[in-house]
């Protein structure tokens, strides 16, 4: 089995790939191969509403020369999936935005690929903001039919410059809890 985490932030390995890192500790420690997709420099474009997936049906976003035909492939392949933010005013960032609407669009156009997959949100926030980032994501999940564990409280962590989250005990326990749940979800469904 294999979880793969999207990191929406601009900051390659700061409090986001932190969070994500300590989900993925608890899912290595199940035996479940993990692997993080730093969205941070790579081209990333929004949707253009081609619709031309709906019309394609090739599990592929017709909208070429950037990353996101690669994310969906490693979406499809993939057991679970963990998507990661900072909270940029109150959501997610404009990369991670993207991913979402392209590959929501590519798997509703191609009978739900994402359906029955885990999907995990991680949040990392300065102050506040994230509930709102924490439901963008989720809402990707449910619509997109997929099944969505749970955490002792929203899966968020505290900190502004690289490294605050780790001083953020609840987050970080918080995030400790999801990968035991997502682990032991991953494990009933196969």
């Amino acid at each position: 089995m294999k979880v793969v985490a999207f990191n929406g932030s601009a900051r390659k390995d700061g409090n986001t790939a932190i969070l994500i890192n300590n989900v993925f500790s608890e899912l290595s420690n199940a035996g479940i191969e993990t692997e993080m997709v730093q969205l941070s420099g790579k081209k990333i474009r929004g949707c253009t509403a081609c619709y031309k997936c709906w019309e394609n049906k090739d599990r592929r976003c017709a909208v070429k020369g950037d990353y996101i035909n690669e994310c969906i492939e490693k979406m499809t392949a993939a057991d679970g999936i963990i998507l990661a933010s900072p909270t940029y005013f109150a959501d997610v960032s404009a990369e991670l935005k993207a991913l979402i609407d392209r590959a929501g669009m590519v798997s509703r156009a191609n009978g739900d690929l994402l359906r029955r997959k885990v999907g995990a949100a991680v949040v990392a926030e300065r102050r506040g903001g994230a509930i709102h980032a924490f439901d963008t994501i989720n809402h990707f999940f449910l619509i997109g039919q997929m099944i969505v564990p749970g955490s002792l409280y929203w899966n968020m962590g505290l900190g502004r410059e690289k490294g605050d989250v780790e001083k953020d005990e609840e987050g970080l326990l918080t995030m400790k809890v999801l990968g035991e749940n997502m682990a032991w979800l991953l494990m009933k469904l196969k």
